[in-house]
């Protein structure tokens, strides 16, 4: 039978089927991770080979090549058969195969299991050319867009994200740079958006994309860096590694990038790139960091609580790891905006896990940036500004630093260097809602009504539900009520707030006769709004007595940056009202200043201060 099998080719059909076989399935293993095939398209291949396996073994056996075709083999007769010309054939056919299959092993072990495809690849011809001008986006700009998940499992998506942030966690550190922010990156993810078009909209001429597959302990990471301004491929690369490698390939990503913009980094940045540095040698605690992060970032009280037990989780495994605690003191300073939590608790909890994440690591902005806001909290204002420059220095490129910051500038009164700190924080992060809300504020106090309604605008389509309050408030200083009904209306229906006193005060703009009616309403309401709201609806009707007698009464139940509706830009008279001095002096304010940090509408003469 060995003979017979030997004589028929049997064996060889069956090493030529064998080696094309592995050939097939390593390039449809690096074609489908570029087209976005999904894990079950390889195991389908490999599914129909092994099926076809014993179908062309069957095949050999009972069908001859012959010079007239393909014939039965009892149908030839043997004086006349051919099978061993086609033998030699088969034998040329192995070799080629097997000295392409040792040529492939050769480049993956020696070309760090990567594709090195360093050539110029055209992108898809539906791409279309962007011509980025120096003016909208710097040369040496990047945003690192979310990483798909391409696992079978969606739960696999906080691993996905988890890598995008990470790799972008390291760009940023490099100098000379720029990195769209993750907020502004990760607004595009599951969106049909071009490549071009993101890079115009975040204002970058380079775009890292790819893709993950995890399964068990092994991960694939696809990435490929973009030129848009030429279309081109710049640098792709694909990794088949264990899970344990995860911090290694992050590195090595990050470093070729960095070395394929060498040109527009310049040499020396390039080289001088310093690794950031593994957060955490344990794996399991790391992986319950990604999964945190993934929660934390879309907010709402739900998905923070279930960051903060990832994140303890996280913890309890690795009780060094210094973003996990700098990350749970993120998730506690933001629970009570999203949640019914006690403010005290939850702030007591943050403070303690940002000083935690500090004596491990004293480079995290992020935890500089949460003791800032919990000194503001405290109108502890000089050291709320230290932490803030702080967490600055250490990372000037933290588009979050620099928003909180520009919140507490504003809070303070220092409204041109809130402008500009909150601008800084707009070209980090062009889509992120709180940088847009924040500058439409900025620019609302400063009376530039057109640029408060663009970033307005910009706001509420991102979700952030102040575009609208801004959009109002412009309309009502403008005498505009219809429009300023119609925003006001869409605010308070975002919030989920009755808009009564906002009605009523529209009212009585458009019919001065309900003002009495309206001042009947509001002092009888049954159930008292946000102290804030109460102030402001004071300050607005000119009911000074009734506004101060609010915040002096009410002022332990001001929440975050409530205080911010002191600044009203079209109520001069209430902060010429010697009384707003003593509330200043009340919230700490009036010592901040007199150190030199004097307010755009208040300054000092002589031994008094003077506001407008």
């Amino acid at each position: 039978m060995l003979t017979e099998l030997r004589r028929r080719n049997v064996f060889r059909v069956a090493a030529v089927y064998a080696v094309a076989g592995w050939l097939l399935l390593q390039v449809a293993d690096v074609l489908f991770a570029v087209l976005g095939v999904p894990d079950w398209g390889l195991r389908l291949v490999l599914g129909l080979l092994l099926l076809g396996f014993p179908v062309v073994a069957i095949f050999a056996w009972v069908f001859e090549l012959t010079p007239e075709g393909i014939k039965r083999e009892s149908e030839v007769d043997r004086t006349q058969s051919v099978v061993a010309r086609t033998g030699n054939k088969l034998n040329v056919a192995i070799v080629v195969l097997l000295a392409a299959a040792v040529t492939l092993l050769v480049l993956e072990h020696f070309g760090g299991e990567g594709d090195n495809s360093y050539d110029d690849v055209a992108l898809p011809a539906e791409s279309k050319r962007l011509e980025v001008a120096d003016s909208e986006a710097e040369e040496r700009s990047i945003a690192v867009l979310p990483f798909v998940n391409m696992s079978d499992d969606p739960g696999n998506e906080y691993f996905s994200d988890g890598i995008s942030e990470e790799l972008l966690n390291v760009l940023v550190k490099v100098d000379g740079l720029t990195v769209a922010s993750r907020t502004s990156s990760f607004a595009f993810k599951g969106k049909e958006v071009s490549v071009p078009e993101i890079a115009e909209k975040l204002k970058v001429n380079h775009v890292v994309e790819g893709s993950v597959r995890k399964a068990g302990n092994r991960v694939r990471i696809t990435a490929q860096l973009i030129d848009v301004g030429s279309d081109r491929h710049i640098w792709s690369e694909t990794y088949d590694r264990e899970l344990a490698d995860v911090f290694a390939i992050q590195d090595e990503i990050s470093q070729r990038i960095v070395e394929a913009l060498k040109i527009a980094l310049g040499a020396d940045t390039a080289n001088a790139m310093t690794e950031a540095g593994h957060p955490t040698e344990n794996l399991a605690a790391y992986e319950l960091y990604l999964q945190g992060r993934y929660f934390w970032q879309r907010r709402g009280g739900d998905n923070i609580r279930k960051a903060i037990e990832l994140f303890i989780e996280a913890i309890e495994l690795a009780p060094d790891f210094a973003r996990a605690w700098s990350s749970l003191a993120a998730a506690y300073i933001t629970l009570p905006v999203y949640a019914d939590a006690a403010e005290a608790e939850s702030y007591k909890r943050a403070e303690a896990a940002a000083l935690r994440a500090l004596e491990f690591d004293d480079s995290l902005a992020e935890a500089y940036a949460v003791l800032g806001d919990l000194a503001r909290t405290d109108f502890l204002w000089e050291e709320a500004e230290d932490f803030y420059l702080a967490a600055i220095e250490r990372e000037p490129k933290d588009a979050t630093a620099r928003l909180w910051y520009g919140e507490f500038l504003t809070l303070v009164g220092r409204f041109e260097d809130g402008l500009a700190e909150s601008e800084r924080a707009y070209r980090l992060d062009p889509l992120s809602p709180g940088a847009n809300a924040n500058l439409a504020g900025n620019y609302f106090i400063l009376g530039r009504d057109a640029e408060t309604l663009r970033h307005a605008a910009i706001a509420w389509d991102l979700g952030h539900p102040f575009g609208k309050m801004f959009e109002g408030q412009v309309y009502f200083r403008r005498g505009d009520y219809p429009k300023a009904t119609e925003a006001f209306a869409a605010f308070t229906d975002a919030i989920g707030a009755p808009g009564a006193l906002l009605d009523g005060l529209i009212g009585v703009k458009t019919d001065p006769s309900s003002r009495a009616e309206f001042i009947v309403f509001l002092d009888n309401l049954a159930v008292q709004p946000e102290p804030e709201v109460m102030l402001e609806t004071n300050i607005v009707l000119g009911r000074f007595d009734q506004a101060f007698a609010v915040a002096n009464e009410r002022f332990d139940d001001f929440r975050g940056n409530a205080w911010i509706v002191i600044w009203q830009p079209d109520t001069p008279a209430f902060r010429r009202d010697p009384r707003f001095i003593e509330l200043a002096d009340r919230l700490g304010l009036l010592g901040y200043w007199r150190k030199g940090n004097w307010p755009d509408f208040c300054e000092p003469r002589g031994a008094d201060v003077v506001c407008r």
